[in-house]
């Protein structure tokens, strides 16, 4: 294995253990074996330098545009998948994250509809007023989508999943640059009879709406392999939102039985969707592989937002789940916080990039933002669009190949319904609406415990200026 050595004259990928997280707890939901997601969190990992430890393979000159992959899963934790410690079952994710690179510094936004936004668009979802699970009209009328770009350069472009970025029947997926869709417009579907929360219908193919029987992880997973199997001269850009381990879980028993012993149940029936999920993944890495373009595409894994912590409802979906309550769910130890929050751990979540022949191996601590993909895949396949972006993210290609040369301090920004954060180096700014402030210093407090607004006046009003700064572009 090569070895890469950050700015910081520290080995990224090993290190001492970061001491332990006040009142942490042992994996005590027999869902983790061991604290095995704490290894390697030393060192460069809490910083926020750029640099990744990889192994050899990257960086080979490109002959074609890519096919790109984009799976993304709904509401998973970063202690849910295997290569993080977890005894959910992820083989596939695993592989995958084996093969590929581990981005350990990847953030995102704290729900579902921001994050899909930011990926589409290369903005802050902020930038649209979007800062919360939002319907009807997203985006601005001008909008160039990561879709859209790439059919300008030839590709090939589908959605299997969840869309979330607008309501039917005029905000839809083909408005936005997808040749054809499959899947449901709203946040969330029942697995079975794929309707809303309010019983509205959602299920769809090219964006009319069909009654189809079948689990969703099996549909989305379907229609996936189908689009890769298909024969076409084009490169195809691919991008696979599943439903799944968001809430309402009813999953089959082939799943369950995978964690009989697994209580409370509402983790079993979580642990059983990932695991279902994963199956899904490893479905279509492997129909990759049967058409021989696994060497020719680009496949990035990536949650939308942090684990949940509870759900119930006695009348969403008809009533069905009432007595099925979902007290635990997702697990995002060891960083602080839920989905919603702007804690880590609603925010950094697990993913992988695997491209073989042009990306290394390995991990990359590099922090990085889900609006970073876009300039980047924007680089990957060779487009320079014209005119202002307006993109808040950045090509991270030169972070992921481990030759970004200086250390470069990122600024990340988030805003949600009830708070705004920056991420800026090291150092993390809180500003919730009801005036409370709070200030992190990530590299010696990656578990957010120790607030020192209070004792880092001068640096508390320079993010607190740059807070000012970078919101101003908001909507």
């Amino acid at each position: 294995m090569r070895v890469l050595t950050c700015e910081c004259g520290m080995t990224c990928g090993g290190g001492e253990r970061p001491p332990t997280r006040p009142g942490e707890r042992d994996m005590d939901n027999g869902l983790v074996t061991r604290r095995a997601f704490l290894q390697g969190l030393g060192g460069c990992a809490a910083a926020g330098l750029v640099g990744c430890a990889v192994s050899a393979g990257g960086d080979a000159p490109d002959k074609r545009p890519p096919n790109i992959v984009v799976i993304l899963a709904d509401d998973l934790g970063w202690a849910d998948v295997g290569y993080h410690g977890s005894a959910i079952k992820t083989p596939h994710i695993d592989r995958l994250s084996r093969q590929g690179l581990r981005l350990e510094q990847h953030y995102v936004t704290p729900t579902c509809t921001p994050t899909r936004v930011g990926l589409i668009t290369g903005r802050y979802p902020s930038r649209f007023g979007v800062t919360a699970p939002a319907y009807g009209k997203i985006f601005h009328d001008d909008t160039l989508t990561l879709p859209a770009l790439l059919k300008r350069a030839g590709y090939h472009t589908a959605i299997s999943g969840k869309w979330h970025m607008g309501s039917p029947p005029d905000e839809t997926p083909r408005k936005y640059g997808f040749d054809e869709s499959y899947g449901y417009f709203h946040g969330q579907i029942d697995p079975y009879t794929h309707h809303y929360k309010t019983g509205e219908a959602s299920w769809h193919r090219n964006d009319e709406l069909l009654e189809e029987e079948g689990h969703a992880t099996d549909l989305i997973t379907a229609e996936a392999v189908r689009v890769i199997e298909t024969p076409r001269q084009e490169p195809f850009f691919l991008y696979v939102a599943y439903s799944v381990p968001h809430f309402p879980l009813d999953e089959p028993q082939r799943w369950l039985d995978l964690y009989l012993d697994v209580e409370p149940v509402s983790r079993r029936w979580y642990a059983a969707s990932v695991s279902h999920m994963d199956d899904g993944i490893g479905r279509i890495l492997d129909a990759l592989d049967r058409t021989d373009r696994r060497e020719d595409t680009l496949v990035l894994f990536v949650s939308d937002n942090g684990g949940q912590k509870s759900w119930h409802s006695a009348t969403q979906y008809h009533g069905r789940y009432a007595d099925k309550s979902h007290t635990v769910l997702g697990d995002n130890r060891p960083w602080r916080g839920w989905k919603g929050d702007v804690y880590e751990g609603g925010i950094r979540v697990p993913a992988i990039i695997r491209w073989p022949g042009h990306l290394p191996g390995g991990r990359c601590d590099a922090p990085m933002h889900i609006v970073d993909w876009m300039p980047t895949l924007a680089t990957v396949v060779g487009v320079e669009p014209q005119g202002d972006m307006r993109w808040d993210g950045r090509n991270i290609r030169p972070a992921l190949q481990g030759r970004s040369g200086p250390a470069v301090e990122r600024t990340l920004y988030w805003k949600t319904p009830n708070a705004r954060a920056l991420r800026q180096g090291d150092w993390k700014l809180i500003v919730f609406n009801n005036g409370k402030t709070e200030l992190y210093n990530l590299a010696e407090d990656p578990y957010e415990q120790t607030d020192l607004a209070a004792d880092e006046p001068d640096r508390l009003v320079r993010l607190q200026q740059s807070l000012a700064h970078i919101s101003v572009g908001d909507w």
